[in-house]
């Protein structure tokens, strides 16, 4: 067979790696292949499965046992180097006996950080920035966590090809098929979080949970700037596997407040801004204190909006049905502020579109998301001792 190159490896980390996703946080999704450099062979492939569980290096080298001696090790980011709720990768790597070892992106967490060059120190080739960009992309809630300190924020939208997501009475059932809602609920189970404002809660009385894959539900967080809402809705039935947080104003009535806290629902009072709603950056910040590394925004038009036009969006899903719905009256998709010219517009970068039955997604980033990507690439490129 023969050894292949090091993109063939790394990519094969990544995609076990993906094994992870929704099940780390506030860890990133990792994995790790060892590879026999004399015949190119995979001895193992492992990947951090959750929170406080061996990493993927480690998940590997336990597979391989002695046959990781001398073999190469494909890992989609930088070893660690430091005690944590596991032992350091760094000290399984010298003890297996490995003799190369390649990542995809470094870690920019100060913590963690350092496990290249602790490893060339102790003789082990090292090389870095191997499908950088793939596993960046892979990475993201992490980098945006560690590198930002706020959250990685992604739309997600199901329209009409003239862009309405309900009609002018508010009907909004079902305008994507369902592949594209079971791409959805995929979605959901990645992130930490999913996001509504209360138009939503009060028009589809959505649970917001992940039921069409396997897989965790988000925390809910619901803006309600004056804790208009009841805490009769399906989203505010919590349990052990479902959260929610509401969040409101410094001046939401304190009656109402009790209310949701007799649920078992959390109420987070924050500042406004200047239009007298939520502040969206405060809200954010409480985010990433409660290692919240990523939330998915379900809408209404209105909230997405609000995101948009501050800039907060990495990354959009923006689902559109097979319909054209015509109503002029009809809800839009994102209703955010006029503007004078599309300079204005938020465009979005590394487009792609894929097909969910007879729906298109249109998959891309923002700038903000596209820049922290290709700032996570740069600081990777090769450090090899080669």
């Amino acid at each position: 067979m023969g050894l292949k190159p090091d993109e063939y490896y790394m990519k094969i980390a990544i995609r076990v790696a993906s094994l992870g996703l929704g099940y780390t946080s506030p860890n990133p999704a990792v994995g790790a292949v060892l590879v026999d450099p004399k015949t190119g062979v995979v001895v193992a492939k492992g990947y951090h499965k959750a929170y406080g569980l061996p990493h993927a290096e480690v998940e590997a080298i336990e597979k391989a046992k002695e046959k990781a001696r001398g073999c190469y090790l494909y890992v989609t980011l930088e070893p660690c180097c430091h005690h944590g709720k596991t032992p350091p990768c760094t000290e399984a790597i010298l003890r297996a006996g490995i003799k190369r070892v390649v990542c995809a992106i470094k870690d920019p967490n100060p913590i963690a950080c350092g496990g290249l060059s602790f490893l060339q120190s102790h003789g082990i080739e090292v090389k870095s920035g191997v499908c950088g960009e793939e596993a960046a992309y892979l990475t993201r809630f992490h980098l945006s966590r560690v590198i930002r300190k706020k959250p990685w924020v992604m739309m997600k939208v199901a329209a009409t090809l003239d862009g309405r997501i309900a009609t002018s009475t508010g009907d909004s059932k079902w305008i994507t098929d369902e592949p594209a809602r079971k791409f959805a609920h995929k979605l959901r189970s990645i992130a930490d979080a999913i996001l509504v404002g209360k138009n939503t809660v009060l028009k589809d009385d959505p649970e917001l949970t992940v039921r069409m894959v396997k897989g965790k539900n988000p925390i809910r967080l619901i803006l309600d700037t004056h804790l208009s809402l009841t805490p009769d809705y399906k989203v505010f039935e919590v349990d052990e596997t479902k959260q929610t947080i509401i969040f409101c104003g410094e001046n939401a009535p304190k009656e109402k407040e009790k209310l949701f806290v007799q649920r078992g629902v959390e109420v987070v009072r924050l500042p406004c801004g200047e239009n007298g709603e939520v502040d969206l950056k405060a809200l954010l910040s409480y985010c990433q204190d409660r290692r919240i590394t990523s939330i998915l925004v379900e809408g209404g038009g209105k909230v997405h909006g609000s995101f948009l036009k501050e800039g907060l969006y990495d990354e959009v899903f923006f689902m559109y049905g097979p319909m054209i719905m015509g109503d002029p009256l009809g809800v839009s998709a994102v209703s955010a502020k006029p503007l004078t010219n599309l300079s204005e517009a938020t465009r979005l970068f590394q487009i792609k579109i894929k097909r969910f039955g007879n729906s298109i997604l249109i998959h891309g980033l923002t700038e903000s998301g596209l820049d922290l990507i290709q700032r996570a690439v740069k600081n990777s490129i090769d450090t090899s001792s080669s």
